[in-house]
């Protein structure tokens, strides 16, 4: 480790010790390297390099320009196609409150048609409830008649077979009968 310090100070102090003596001598390396520049710089310049860098620079500005102006492009067509799709989303929802409300009226006409059409029932149970009673009423009615008769009947018999000799019967029966004869031919 020691051996690898001693020689890295004495490359790194090498080239300090070589720019010794008058700067404008080919001996001071500075000088030296200086004029290595200066010739390089001037074959570069001879070589056109700086023209070509500043065209490659123009190219690359140009064609960045080109994308800026293709993004923008890009841009204002999303733009729009936002605004179309905001349009659209603006429309539907329009189109959506509408159907909304049509449903709602039409559900409110519907429970409004229901409420008549239960009204409408109602009547016609209670009718058919009122034709029932009376039928039922006349039925009773009729029934308290025949069974008035048939009482009155049975009373009347009681009545005509205590009074009614056998005499009496028999010529109520002849002419009955008499009766019956005549209608018949």
């Amino acid at each position: 480790m020691r051996k690898f310090a001693i020689l890295l100070a004495l490359t790194s102090a090498s080239p300090a010790f070589a720019a010794t003596g008058p700067f404008f001598s080919l001996g001071n390396t500075n000088f030296v390297v200086t004029i290595a520049f200066l010739i390089f710089i001037g074959f570069l310049v001879y070589l056109k390099v700086p023209g070509l860098l500043g065209r490659m620079l123009d190219k690359r500005a140009d064609g960045i320009k080109s994308e800026l102006d293709e993004a923008r492009a890009l841009r204002e067509e999303a733009q729009t196609l936002l605004a179309s799709y905001e349009r659209k989303q603006k429309e539907v929802q329009e189109q959506a409150d509408r159907i909304v409300t049509q449903a709602r009226s039409e559900a409110a006409n519907a429970a409004e048609q229901a409420k008549e059409d239960l009204k409408k029932s109602i009547e016609r149970r209670l009718q058919a409830a009122d034709e029932q009673i009376a039928s039922a009423e006349a039925g009773a009615i009729k029934e308290v008649r025949d069974r008035a008769v048939t009482i009155a009947v049975a009373a009347a018999r009681e009545v005509i077979a205590k009074q009614m000799t056998a005499a009496e019967g028999n010529k109520l029966i002849d002419e009955a009968i008499e009766t019956v004869d005549a209608k018949l031919h």
